[in-house]
C-alpha cells in the first residue's frame, strides 16, 4: 500500500503553536530588557547622586577649612572645577537666604533664588520628610539630576553664625541626565539586541523540539485516521513508549478496534437487514419531504422496472409516473397531516397487465417534531380484491336468499289483489248475458289490478338490480332514494320478525359518488343484522344526517355487542349469529373505504347498536378535485 510521505505544511494547530511560543518568548524577552531597563537606569541614577554627594561633601569639608581660616578662593576654584565636568550642568552655594555665592556658571553675584521657580518647586511642592537629596526635575534644556547638600551649621561655624539656625545654606549639584541616559540607552540597545537574539536561538529550539517530539507523532493520528477513513480498517498508530503521546496512540487504537467491531456488526446486520427487506414481496421505498426516493427495496424496483441506481436520489413523481393513479398522493398527505395514511391505486405492470396495489405510507419524526421521512408499502391485493369480488358475489347471493322469503310474500300480496280483480272482471264479462255492462266496475277492476303489476314489475326490478349488482350511471347515487329503495325491500323481512322500519331522511337530495348497487348491498347488510338484533315489536331506522360529511345511521334498541367483539366484528369470517358467514361486515367495510369512506360502530350490551356509514358529498369531492 502506497503511504504518502509527511510534508511540513501550514495548519491551525502548527500557527497555533508558533504564534503561542513567539508571544511567550517575545514577551518573556520583552518583560526582562524592560525590568533590567528600569533597574539599570536607577542604578546610574544611584551611581550619579553618588558622586555628587561625594563631590559635594569634599566641597563643603573645604568650606568649612577655609570658612575657619577666613580663605574663601579655594571654594570658588573648587565650585568651578567640579561645574567644568562635562557631566555636570552647575555647581551652586547658596546661603541661609537663598542667595548665589558661589557659582560654576558665570553671572551676578549675590542673586537669590526664588522658591515659586519651577525649579525649587520640584521639590519644595512636598512636606520637608518627602524631599530627599536628590530629585530629577526638568528644566528648558532637558532633564537634570539635582544634588542638594544642606550646609550644616557645626560647631566650629557658630563663632560667625548664629547658632539657633541648623544650617548655613545648600550646596546644589546639578548633573546632566542626557549622558547618564545616552549609556543606559547604549546598553539598553545592547540588551535588546542580545535577547532578541537569544529570543529566536529559543524559538528555533522549540520549534524544532515540538516538530520532532510533537508534531511528527501526532502527525501519524490524523494518517491513520485518514487511512481507517478511506477503508483500511487493519491501520493503527504506533504506540512504542511510555510518554503521554504512546499513552494516546494506545488509547486512539483501542477507540478504533471498538469502531471497527461496531462497524463490522453495522455492516453485518445492515446485509441481514438488506436481505430480509428484499425477500418482502411488498415494495417499500423510503421518501424524504422533497419526494426524493432514499432507499427501496428489490420489491418496488421490480414495479418501476429500473435499476437501483437510477431510482436513488430521483423524485418519485418522474420514477412512478405509471405505477402512481391514486388521486391523492399518500406522501403528500402524510407529509401534511402527519399521520399515516392509506390509498388504493392501479398499475400498469410490466407484461402490461392492471394490478392492484394498497399503498401504506407512514411518517418518521425528525428532531424538530415534523415528517424526516416517510416509509411507503405498496402491496399486491389484485388477487386480494378477486377473492373479495367473489365473496361479495356469494354474500349477495345469500342475501338474496335471506329475502326471497319476504319477497315472495310481498310479490303475492299484489298477484293476489290483481287475480282477484282479473276474476271479477271476467265475472262480470260472463254474467252479463245480454245485459249492459258495469264498466265503472270493470275499470276499476282493471286500474287496480294495472298498479298491483306495476307494483310488481318494480320489486322485481329492484330485486334483479340488486343481484345483478348493477351501478347507477356515472356512479352518482341520491342517496335519500337509495335509503328508501333499501326500506322497500328490507320491509317484507322486518314484516316476518315483526319489526319496524322507519326512515329520517331530511327533504333535500344528497348525493355521493358510489356504486349504487353496492351501497345498497352495504345499507341492507347493516339493515338486516340491525333487524336480527331487535326484538319483536322493535324498530329499526335509517337516518341520513348531512354536516362536514354524509352519515347514513342504521339504528337499533335490540341487544347490542360487547366491547370485545366490536375490535373484531369487522374482521372476515367473525359472526356472532350462529350460520353467520362472517363476511357482510367485512365487505362492506371494504365497499365504503373503496369510496374514501369509513363505517363505524357505537353499541352498548343490552342498549342497542349504531352503525354510521360516512360517505364524502359529490359536492365536496369535486371541491377537492378542483382545488
Amino acid at each position: 500500500m502506497h503511504v504518502r510521505r509527511w510534508v511540513p505544511r501550514l495548519t491551525s494547530t502548527t500557527v497555533g503553536l508558533a504564534v503561542g511560543i513567539t508571544v511567550a518568548v517575545t514577551a518573556a524577552t520583552a518583560a526582562g530588557a524592560y525590568l533590567y531597563s528600569v533597574r539599570h537606569s536607577r542604578t546610574l541614577l544611584a551611581a550619579a547622586q553618588g558622586t555628587a554627594l561625594a563631590q559635594g561633601e569634599l566641597i563643603l569639608a573645604a568650606l568649612e577649612h577655609q570658612m575657619i581660616e577666613n580663605d574663601r578662593s579655594l571654594i570658588g576654584r573648587m565650585i568651578e572645577t567640579f561645574g567644568s565636568q562635562p557631566q555636570v550642568e552647575s555647581v551652586m552655594l547658596l546661603d541661609r537666604l537663598g542667595t548665589v555665592k558661589y557659582a560654576s556658571t558665570p553671572g551676578p553675584p549675590d542673586v537669590a533664588l526664588s522658591l515659586d521657580s519651577p525649579t525649587c518647586q520640584a521639590c519644595h511642592r512636598f512636606p520637608p520628610a518627602q524631599r530627599g537629596s536628590s530629585r530629577v526635575i526638568e528644566v528648558d534644556g532637558g532633564a537634570m539630576l539635582r544634588t542638594v547638600i544642606p550646609v550644616r551649621n557645626k560647631p566650629a561655624c557658630q563663632a560667625c553664625h548664629d547658632r539657633n539656625h541648623a544650617s548655613n545654606g545648600i550646596l546644589i549639584f546639578d548633573v546632566k541626565t542626557a549622558t547618564i541616559m545616552a549609556g543606559m540607552d547604549r546598553d539598553l540597545r545592547a540588551l535588546v539586541a542580545g535577547t532578541g537574539a537569544i529570543a529566536l536561538l529559543l524559538i528555533a529550539g522549540i520549534a524544532l523540539v515540538v516538530r520532532v517530539v510533537l508534531l511528527r507523532r501526532l502527525r501519524r493520528f490524523e494518517t491513520t485516521a485518514r487511512m481507517i477513513a478511506q477503508g483500511d480498517l487493519a491501520r493503527r498508530v504506533p504506540s512504542d513508549g511510555s510518554d503521554t503521546i504512546s499513552w494516546l496512540a494506545r488509547e486512539f487504537n483501542t477507540m478504533a478496534d471498538s469502531m471497527t467491531g461496531l462497524l463490522d456488526q453495522v455492516n453485518g446486520q445492515q446485509r441481514r437487514l438488506e436481505t430480509i427487506i428484499n425477500s418482502i414481496d411488498d415494495g417499500i421505498v423510503v421518501l424524504d419531504p422533497e419526494r426524493r426516493v432514499i432507499a427501496a427495496n428489490d420489491a418496488f424496483l421490480a414495479r418501476l422496472g429500473t435499476a437501483r441506481e437510477a431510482a436513488v436520489g430521483c423524485a418519485c413523481g418522474s420514477l412512478a409516473g405509471t405505477i402512481c393513479t391514486a388521486t391523492d398522493c399518500p406522501t403528500t398527505a402524510c407529509l401534511r397531516s402527519y399521520e399515516r395514511q392509506v390509498r388504493i391505486c392501479e398499475r400498469q405492470g410490466v407484461d402490461g397487465t392492471t394490478r392492484c396495489e394498497e399503498v401504506h405510507a407512514s411518517p418518521i419524526m425528525g428532531p424538530t417534531g415534523t415528517p424526516a421521512y416517510v416509509v411507503e408499502v405498496w402491496r399486491d391485493i389484485t388477487e386480494r380484491r378477486a377473492a373479495e369480488a367473489r365473496l361479495s358475489e356469494s354474500h349477495r347471493l345469500a342475501s338474496l336468499g335471506m329475502l326471497a322469503s319476504g319477497f315472495s310474500h310481498e310479490l303475492n300480496t299484489p298477484l293476489a289483489t290483481t287475480l282477484t280483480c282479473v276474476e271479477g272482471i271476467l265475472r262480470d264479462t260472463l254474467a252479463a248475458d245480454g245485459r249492459p255492462l258495469d264498466r265503472s266496475r270493470i275499470e276499476d277492476n282493471a286500474g287496480l289490478a294495472r298498479e298491483q303489476i306495476l307494483r310488481c314489475r318494480g320489486i322485481t326490478q329492484h330485486f334483479l338490480r340488486l343481484s345483478r349488482g348493477q351501478a347507477a350511471s356515472d356512479d352518482l347515487v341520491n342517496l335519500r332514494a337509495t335509503v328508501a329503495d333499501v326500506a322497500r325491500l328490507i320491509e317484507p323481512t322486518a314484516r316476518a320478525h315483526s319489526v319496524k322500519i322507519e326512515i329520517a331522511s331530511g327533504a333535500a337530495d344528497i348525493h355521493v359518488r358510489a356504486s349504487d348497487a353496492e351501497l345498497q348491498h352495504v345499507l341492507i347488510n347493516l339493515a338486516l343484522n340491525a333487524v336480527q338484533a331487535s326484538p319483536a315489536g322493535g324498530v329499526v331506522t335509517l337516518r341520513i344526517d348531512v354536516a362536514e360529511q354524509v352519515r347514513v345511521r342504521v339504528i337499533d334498541r335490540g341487544c347490542g355487542i360487547a366491547p370485545e367483539h366490536q375490535k373484531r366484528i369487522f374482521e372476515p369470517f367473525f359472526s356472532l349469529r350462529p350460520g353467520g358467514t362472517g363476511l357482510g361486515l367485512f365487505l362492506s367495510l371494504n365497499f365504503v373505504r373503496h369510496w374514501g369512506g369509513d363505517i363505524t360502530v357505537t353499541s352498548t350490551p343490552g342498549g342497542g347498536s349504531t352503525f354510521d356509514v360516512v360517505l364524502p358529498s359529490a359536492a365536496r369531492m369535486e371541491l377537492g378535485e378542483s382545488a
